[in-house]
């Protein structure tokens, strides 16, 4: 069976990202930092009758992260398809752009950017190899349109969007697509009063539609 690996696997988009695989026939290997939380999800993905089993790691170490996808690689026989979606914003402190410090910038940067590098290094080799497979990133909508209330975020976020457009660039006539998810709405819950809001499962197909119908697009912005 094909394999997704989600990093930063949760309960809202990360799980309803490895329901829509899973439907299809999808083992799931689901990662992230909590141990006991993803064992939770994939007892609730087993119970629904889709494979999924955990691989704690923590993003911001490049070896451990490195080590959890090539354990789910050997695990399932392979990943097919790597989404990329922690969160890290609660642990930032947001800056508006005059009065952003690099340091403010830092954590984002290793997160976003330099964790996503680190696992796309740890299996694109195996997909050029097949000649197929799919690399999702996912970020706000603030990589493409910035707010200055979250300057620093929306800076990484860019930067993370820059690399993945010129990774599709790069991947072109390879058959292995790589491609940018900018969520311009709340997930689950208004993080903003009046703000438009989206539940998981509304958003999650377009994972799929990237993987399969839509292979030549670099990216895609979700709204309302």
């Amino acid at each position: 069976m094909p394999t997704i690996a989600i990093v930063g696997a949760g309960p809202q988009l990360g799980l309803a990202i490895a329901r829509t695989y899973g439907t299809h026939g999808y083992d799931v290997a689901l990662i992230a930092r909590n141990r006991a939380r993803l064992e939770d999800l994939a007892g609730e993905l087993a119970a629904e009758g889709i494979s999924a089993a955990a691989f704690p790691a923590d993003v911001l170490d490049r070896a451990a992260l490195t080590q959890a996808l090539k354990d789910a690689a050997a695990h399932f026989g392979g990943i097919d398809v790597l989404e990329y979606s922690p969160v890290g914003g609660l642990q930032t402190v947001m800056t508006t752009p005059a009065a952003t410090e690099p340091a403010d910038v830092q954590h984002e940067m290793d997160f976003q950017l330099y964790g996503a590098i680190a696992a796309t290094r740890a299996v694109l080799p195996a997909m050029r190899e097949v000649g197929a497979d799919t690399l999702l990133f996912t970020t706000g909508a603030g990589s493409v349109d910035p707010v200055p209330q979250v300057a620093n975020v929306n800076a990484a976020a860019a930067a993370l969007r820059n690399w993945v457009i010129n990774l599709h660039k790069e991947l072109d006539g390879t058959g292995v697509q790589a491609a940018h998810v900018a969520i311009n709405v709340s997930i689950g819950t208004p993080a903003v009063p009046g703000f438009p809001t989206a539940q998981p499962e509304e958003i999650s197909p377009v994972y799929w539609d990237l993987h399969t119908t839509r292979r030549d697009q670099a990216e895609l912005v979700f709204s309302l």
